[in-house]
């Protein structure tokens, strides 16, 4: 029950998010992502980085198209939903380029960016009606 209150209130923070801020930290983990692959490599770095930014873009695209949904659904919901984003725009890059670090952190900014994107397209139609 606390947990689904927590979840429910970090959604609501990260969706509700007027300055963009967590497109923000979702951005600068692109760029920690990237710099953990291109030179550190560290594998404690990566996991945290990379469940951060899977928890972030996940409830964006829940709350996107979930909404109605519990917070536990809709954030699963979320997160298989940006796999396959990940994977089409993966896929979509392969085809155009060959797909490294660089371009691999594309593909997670093209992410971000149409995540937090389709949850602003959301609330705002949430909003007017």
């Amino acid at each position: 029950m606390i947990g689904s209150i927590q979840l429910h209130k970090l959604e609501r923070s990260i969706t509700n998010d007027s300055h963009f801020l967590a497109t923000l930290i979702s951005c600068t983990l692109i760029f920690t992502i990237y710099v953990n692959l291109s030179t550190i490599q560290s594998f404690a770095i990566g996991i945290i980085a990379f469940v951060l930014y899977f928890m972030i873009n996940a409830i964006f695209l829940a709350q996107a198209f979930f909404e109605k949904e519990d917070a536990f659904s809709s954030l699963m919901f979320g997160v298989l939903l940006l796999i396959m984003l990940l994977g089409f725009v993966g896929w979509l890059v392969m085809i155009i380029h060959n797909l490294d670090v660089p371009m691999f952190t594309m593909v997670l900014l093209i992410t971000t960016t149409i995540s937090s994107l389709s949850n602003r397209r959301m609330k705002n139609k949430s909003d007017t009606r």
